[in-house]
């Protein structure tokens, strides 16, 4: 059966947020262990949301935490994102031809959209699931249901795109089919081992999925 809805995750697979993630994270769990994580710790934490994240090192200043990141997230975010390669024609392209695409991120619902204007991607997606519409994140399969409810669309006629195993296992776990982005931080293996229906070296590789 033919593709017709393409979900998105976000950050590391449509926009590269990905040194203002890490800066993020530095700047914050410095506060609270200085000099304690290297970068390639750091990278662990890409891709939960950020309680799950925060939770693991310091329980009871979880909230806090998050409003450390946030505040130097935020303020430091557009001059750090930009788009990767080929998103913006093939975003506007899979909009033009029909296509129902979503973004479906851990991130709350706001920022994603800030990422999106600040890229001039936001006119291509109707629908974003962010971390506040759902109780359950990825890789709970629920994020994914939410935005097939949206568009009243079939798992069958569905593909999760994403850079981070969470994209991958969410997208199982709801029956839809899964793309990995070779260009994830993770690296390609942390993505290939857990055998997603696709890896796409480029974004607009997704033109041979659907057919194109």
């Amino acid at each position: 059966m033919s593709i017709r809805t393409i979900l998105f995750d976000l950050d590391g697979t449509l926009i590269d947020t990905n040194e203002l993630i890490i800066a993020s994270f530095t700047h914050t769990l410095n506060q609270y262990f200085p000099d304690k994580y290297s970068r390639e710790e750091i990278l662990e934490f890409i891709g939960p949301p950020l309680k799950d994240s925060f939770e693991k090192v310091l329980p009871d200043k979880v909230e806090e935490m998050i409003g450390v990141y946030r505040e130097h997230n935020l303020h430091h975010h557009d001059s750090f994102v930009k788009a990767y390669d080929g998103v913006f024609e093939t975003m506007k392209q899979l909009k033009e031809e029909g296509y129902q695409i979503a973004i479906v991120t851990t991130k709350i619902s706001e920022t994603a959209k800030r990422g999106l204007a600040v890229t001039n991607l936001a006119d291509y997606f109707d629908v974003i699931i962010g971390l506040d519409h759902v109780t359950h994140a990825k890789p709970h399969p629920e994020p994914i249901i939410r935005a097939l409810e949206a568009f009243n669309g079939k798992a069958s006629e569905t593909l999760m795109v994403g850079d981070n195993s969470h994209d991958i296992l969410a997208g199982k776990n709801a029956g839809v089919k899964t793309a990995g982005v070779a260009w994830t931080i993770k690296g390609r293996e942390a993505l290939e081992k857990l055998n997603p229906d696709y890896m796409l070296e480029h974004i607009s590789d997704l033109w041979k999925i659907v057919g194109k």
